[in-house]
């Protein structure tokens, strides 16, 4: 029995190493393909980038090897430059305002009212529509002469607005186009965290006597943080890649005064075909994208260690 016994251990532990390898040479067969789709699509455009922002390249003509004269060139390009104040700008208002907005929309949601079902459905709305269709809507609304918004304007006796037609209020315009379209996903995520909070710490303050105002700064901001950096990542990410309602709307217009990196990107690449110089946008603009995402995950982090 006991030489039977050793024979089936000693059998047993050499399949073991058998079975790893078998599981090893699976492993491979799996891991490869995946591997060769994430070079594909994803290294390699990367790679080639950095290597055409480093070539003065216009379709259609030959490549000249340029090494780091693109980059120098944006530095001193003051259009560059003032479409990265712009995007900065553009994405403040449109993190910061639909962020205030969508906590005091969910606080409100959160209570309990006559046809709130409704009012929730009314205020998603506008977040299931496409972006071009959005456009499309505000810019008729936007008319100098034709539009709705002006007619309302005139009713009320206040002065029509230029709204897009001018610098001064193109970005802020954009930016109200912007939180109507996207205000309700920050909504949706904030009424979620507030319908996974606990009741135990509110039934606690109210029998010391605190104020709603005091539940809400100490205990439901703290609680909520979480969630709230997540609807900032969110928003932040969405705001920073915006281009589709910007270029529908105004081209960048009037002028320059609505040309984000996104629009100044695209015009290099496919208006001015600089296709070399536009690469070297692209690598700046992910290297600004990075800085905020390490930023972001950072605060994340703090938050969730808090």
């Amino acid at each position: 029995m006991a030489g039977s016994a050793a024979t089936l251990d000693g059998t047993a532990a050499g399949a073991r190493p058998r079975r790893r390898q078998n599981y090893a040479r699976r492993y491979w067969w799996f891991v490869v393909p995946c591997g060769a789709v994430v070079l594909g699509t994803i290294i390699f455009p990367w790679v080639f980038t950095v290597y055409m922002s480093m070539h003065d390249f216009k379709l259609g003509g030959a490549r000249e090897w340029v090494g780091s004269a693109n980059y120098v060139k944006l530095v001193s390009d003051e259009r560059f430059l003032l479409s990265i104040m712009r995007t900065l700008y553009f994405t403040g208002l449109s993190v910061v305002i639909p962020m205030v907005l969508g906590l005091l929309a969910a606080l409100a949601f959160a209570r309990k009212f006559p046809l709130r079902g409704l009012a929730r459905t009314i205020f998603i709305l506008p977040m299931m529509a496409t972006p071009v269709a959005v456009a499309l809507v505000w810019t008729m609304m936007f008319h100098p002469q034709l539009g709705v918004l002006n007619w309302l304007l005139q009713q009320v006796g206040l002065p029509p607005s230029m709204w897009v037609y001018s610098p001064e209020t193109v970005i802020p315009t954009l930016v109200m186009v912007e939180v109507w379209h996207w205000t309700p996903l920050v909504m949706l995520i904030l009424l979620g965290g507030l319908a996974s909070l606990p009741i135990d710490p509110y039934e606690a303050a109210k029998i010391d006597g605190a104020t709603p105002w005091q539940a809400f700064w100490h205990i439901t901001l703290p609680l909520l943080a979480p969630f709230l950096v997540v609807a900032l990542i969110i928003r932040t990410i969405d705001a920073l890649k915006a281009f589709d309602t910007i270029y529908v709307i105004t081209q960048g217009g009037p002028g320059t005064a609505s040309e984000t990196i996104n629009i100044f990107l695209y015009l290099q690449a496919f208006a001015y075909y600089n296709l070399g110089y536009a690469s070297a946008v692209v690598v700046v603009f992910f290297a600004i994208i990075i800085l905020l995402a390490m930023v972001l995950l950072w605060t994340r982090a703090r938050v969730k260690d808090a």
